[in-house]
């Protein structure tokens, strides 16, 4: 039977406290964190799954999901004229104890109801804060071609590397023979000696299979209610559990550059590195494919606007990525990313930054490899990221790559 003709539902794991991106999570879940310019990091799980025509969607949260939840309100709403269409999110609700969610897989059973209660055929359990594009109608008709119970979406990434992820171990026809999480010597995709297959925490399992695992799972005093560490290694033996190589995976418009991108941005370094990418002359991550569109909310703001100071100094942007609703005024944006509504005065200059929404930034600052979370007025003449040891005795500064982060709201001593 064709992947099409099954009916999907999506169950997204959006409860991550994301401890490693603070403290831009010090008041929101990491999948509601703002990403270039103008998304959040679901809006890039919630476009593939639309884009994929998959359109009955559970968002399950937990941590923190006030900002996560209200922009799910303004920007992922359905019709109401049809019944299985729906983006609706779930917050923790103890429906099977006393404790909140205790890994990936008790966060689907303590909403096992939802999939009990509904009639469909797979269950697509994905995380919620990867950058990447996927066509899941690609890993259902793989996942319906191998007869399988269990699918798993898998990077090859080089052995070098692999030690840091869960690594899958298949035979050639990718069905899976083993299953480790960061293993000191990961087994090499068979044929290709120099790449390992990296698990990227995207399932699909047939309705009643999944069932009976989580019922299983929920009864083991022992289990750490996790797929990765408990529920995968411990079925492929009995199920029929295949690996989907990603990197087969084509969507319309897509670049070379782009077949394969799959970025975890967990950590402030490579969050920042991922946005930087996106301003870039040819981005690995393109976001002007309009063949799979990312969607997010429109606020419904002016355009950006670039104008001259009372000197006769323009305001200009030079490689960089800028929001709707911002003014630059006289000021100079380089190599970064701005958020919607900044606003950027006379003198000042902006290189190597990431600015989000609603930030204001005085004349005459002069700001380099800083991350400026939303709603914080930054004072005339102020410096950043030019002296890292005065940095440091006054801010938050990364300690893997030095990189300023203003948290939101933050006031500065004027």
């Amino acid at each position: 039977m064709a992947g099409s003709t099954k009916k999907v539902l999506g169950m997204i794991l959006a409860g991550g406290e994301g401890n490693r991106l603070y403290p831009l999570t010090q008041q929101r879940a990491k999948p509601a964190v703002p990403f270039g310019g103008k998304y959040r990091l679901i809006d890039f799980a919630l476009s593939n799954f639309i884009n994929s025509r998959v359109y009955s969607i559970y968002v399950l949260t937990q941590f923190k999901s006030q900002s996560l939840t209200e922009h799910l309100q303004e920007s992922w709403r359905f019709s109401s004229i049809l019944r299985d269409h729906f983006i609706l999110p779930v917050p923790a609700q103890k429906r099977t104890g006393d404790s909140w969610y205790q890994g990936t897989a008790d966060a689907i059973y303590q909403n096992i109801n939802l999939i009990e209660d509904g009639d469909f055929d797979i269950i697509a359990v994905f995380g919620a804060d990867h950058i990447y594009r996927m066509d899941l109608q690609q890993m259902i008709d793989f996942h319906c071609r191998k007869r399988a119970d269990v699918t798993i979406s898998a990077l090859p990434v080089p052995i070098k590397e692999a030690s840091s992820f869960g690594v899958i171990q298949v035979q050639e026809k990718q069905r899976v023979t083993g299953f480790k999480e960061k293993p000191k010597r990961p087994r090499p995709i068979p044929g290709k000696p120099d790449k390992a297959f990296a698990s990227m925490g995207n399932y699909l399992f047939n309705k009643d299979i999944l069932m009976k695992l989580l019922y299983e799972d929920a009864a083991d005093t022992k289990s750490s209610h996790d797929f990765g560490k408990d529920i995968l290694p411990r079925i492929f033996n009995k199920s029929r559990v295949y690996a989907y190589d990603f990197h087969r995976n084509r969507i319309p418009g897509i670049t070379k550059k782009e077949i394969g991108y799959w970025r975890d941005v967990g950590t402030i370094k490579s969050f920042w590195e991922a946005n930087m990418d996106l301003r870039n002359i040819k981005p690995e991550f393109n976001l002007y494919n309009k063949s799979w569109p990312i969607k997010t909310s429109s606020y419904g703001t002016p355009p950006a606007k670039f104008i001259f100071n009372e000197y006769g100094r323009p305001g200009q942007a030079v490689n960089s990525i800028v929001s709707e609703g911002s003014i630059i005024s006289g000021g100079t944006v380089q190599d970064s990313v701005i958020g919607r509504e900044v606003s950027i005065n006379s003198g000042a200059t902006v290189t190597n930054s990431l600015l989000m929404d609603r930030v204001k930034i005085g004349n005459h600052c002069k700001i380099n490899m800083a991350i400026i979370d939303k709603d914080v007025e930054i004072p005339p003449n102020t410096i950043l990221g030019y002296d890292l040891e005065q940095d440091k005795k006054r801010f938050f500064v990364d300690d893997e790559s030095n990189i300023i982060v203003i948290p939101k709201g933050f006031n500065f001593p004027h």
